[in-house]
């Protein structure tokens, strides 16, 4: 990402922090299970990290460290990177409340200050891997990962790229509205996000040495709510708007 990528999403994650944490903390924290994407879906159910007990763990933009307090909370190491202050100072009442605390480090995502095979897992759930470029983030998670270590990530798919609406506020339809093979830098109002063809991801986790174990798409059930406006039900029942990624790094 260019310099004025990182500062205007860092500004509008400090602006709007405090909002999104009051809008959805009804459903990010609960420290009962581990849960994915818009939905609130349990780890369980998607089997996405499985066991974690024992694990050295990094989060990518881990926010007020939901995801993350609920993976220590089963027993792995987690340190949590971000690169916004009011993120994580979001995050000192979470520990507090829900009695888990680690390590917080304040820094970029595209310049991971770890050494080389750090972690034997990083994991993402709409952090860092939507809001960097993934042909920088992916290489460095691949450097600290030791060898057989996990990358596990979700962000939104190509198809909700496509459908979403001409309008920041527009939701998803059931039209195209933009190229498959121009997803890449994408401008929402006063931030920047990425999205990649599935052939890209795949090129780009083959040439940092990561071989693929799922892909998991995921479609909520019949009676899913959630604080999130992302996609509606209906939509999202019928087309994945969110996908994980589970990728290996390969030994050597």
């Amino acid at each position: 990402m260019s310099r004025d990528d990182v500062r205007a999403n860092l500004a509008s994650w400090e602006a709007d922090s405090a909002e999104y944490q009051a809008t959805h903390r009804s459903q990010l924290n609960r420290w009962d299970a581990v849960r994915w994407g818009t939905w609130g879906i349990t780890d369980d159910e998607l089997g996405a990290l499985g066991d974690v007990r024992g694990l050295d763990a990094l989060e990518l933009g881990c926010g007020a460290c939901q995801v993350g307090i609920a993976v220590a909370a089963r027993g792995a190491r987690v340190i949590g990177l971000d690169f916004s202050a009011n993120q994580l100072a979001a995050a000192a009442p979470n520990m507090r409340d829900s009695g888990v605390r680690y390590p917080l480090v304040r820094a970029s995502a595209e310049e991971l200050p770890f050494a080389e095979a750090s972690f034997d897992l990083v994991f993402c759930d709409h952090g860092a891997t939507t809001f960097t470029d993934p042909h920088v983030t992916i290489h460095g998670a691949a450097r600290v990962l030791r060898p057989g270590g996990r990358l596990v990530f979700n962000i939104a798919t190509p198809i909700i790229a496509m459908a979403w609406g001409d309008g920041e506020d527009a939701p998803p339809d059931r039209e195209l509205h933009r190229p498959y093979f121009e997803l890449g830098r994408m401008v929402w109002g006063d931030s920047v996000d990425w999205q990649l063809p599935y052939g890209e991801w795949i090129r780009l986790f083959r040439a940092n040495g990561l071989a693929i174990e799922d892909l998991i798409e995921i479609r909520p059930p019949q009676d899913a709510t959630s604080t999130y406006d992302f996609a509606p039900l209906a939509w999202a029942r019928d087309f994945p708007g969110e996908h994980i990624w589970k990728v290996r790094k390969e030994p050597r």
